[in-house]
């Protein structure tokens, strides 16, 4: 298959060294354990916050969740292609806020070595998530990859590749619920030409069967007066890389804004 070009790594800095090193000092599970939480079909909740915020607050976190552990490693590469059709109709949806929206993407999990083609439903507020084994990134869906649309969305979607992102993933796990916690950081979006790397903001993002605001990392960030936020990682890299040419946006200019200031350390 036909592949694209890879992002490049940055250079590992001070504040990633620091998150690795608090890393070491929480309880390890591994894939296979992890396999009581895959919570495939969700609720998500997501918070923006910044690199210090996330060294400073990971000590109070591992009493209460385990971290995932691949190969020895704590802090774990992901990369995406992103899939739309020519009009942004997968983007407009959300912009739109459409209750039943899907999201394709291919997603590379670096350190397993294994590719998925990944379906996301948002129906209702819920996320219920399918993905099927792929060899790669391609531009074009092969025949399986479009029965699985067609099957999961019932609608041919004429998809065409948009934008790669990279980042790297912590992802945590609560020992006693069924919660999962991934903290995003060092994200890096693609396309054809240009790159926008967002080297300080980092997402988290809560995952719960039902909505449980008494979870530690929830009654943490109600702590610290980070209230929840809703924009996906794909809509921020199309924002970032096609901007006014292509996409109509005003509903997300007072987050976009947030997220540059905590990137730019102004937050």
């Amino acid at each position: 298959m036909e592949q694209n070009t890879k992002i490049n790594v940055p250079l590992v800095l001070m504040s990633e060294r620091e998150i690795i090193e608090q890393l070491q000092s929480f309880d390890p599970i591994s894939l296979k354990e992890m396999d009581r939480v895959k919570l495939m079909n969700r609720i998500d909740t997501k918070f923006a916050f910044d690199k210090n915020t996330l060294i400073q607050i990971l000590p109070l976190l591992k009493a209460n969740y385990f971290s995932l552990e691949i190969e020895g490693k704590r802090a774990l590469t992901y990369e995406s292609l992103y899939f739309d059709d020519a009009d942004f109709s997968l983007f407009n949806d959300h912009h739109n806020r459409r209750m039943n929206r899907y999201k394709f993407r291919i997603r590379n999990y670096v350190e397993s070595k294994l590719f998925y083609f990944e379906i996301k439903h948002k129906i209702k507020g819920r996320t219920d998530k399918h993905r099927i084994p792929t060899d790669g990134f391609h531009k074009t869906l092969s025949p399986e990859e479009r029965e699985f649309v067609m099957k999961n969305s019932h609608k041919p979607y004429e998809l065409i590749p948009v934008l790669t992102n990279k980042f790297k993933r912590i992802t945590l796990v609560n020992k006693l619920e069924n919660e999962r916690l991934t903290l995003d950081f060092n994200l890096i979006f693609n396309n054809e030409l240009k790159s926008v790397e967002l080297s300080e903001l980092v997402i988290a993002e809560l995952k719960q069967q039902k909505l449980n605001r008494r979870s530690p990392f929830y009654q943490l960030m109600k702590s610290l007066h980070l209230r929840p936020y809703r924009l996906s990682k794909y809509c921020l890299g199309a924002i970032e890389l096609i901007g006014n040419e292509k996409l109509k946006y005003n509903r997300f200019k007072r987050k976009l804004m947030y997220l540059e200031k905590i990137n730019s350390h102004a937050a």
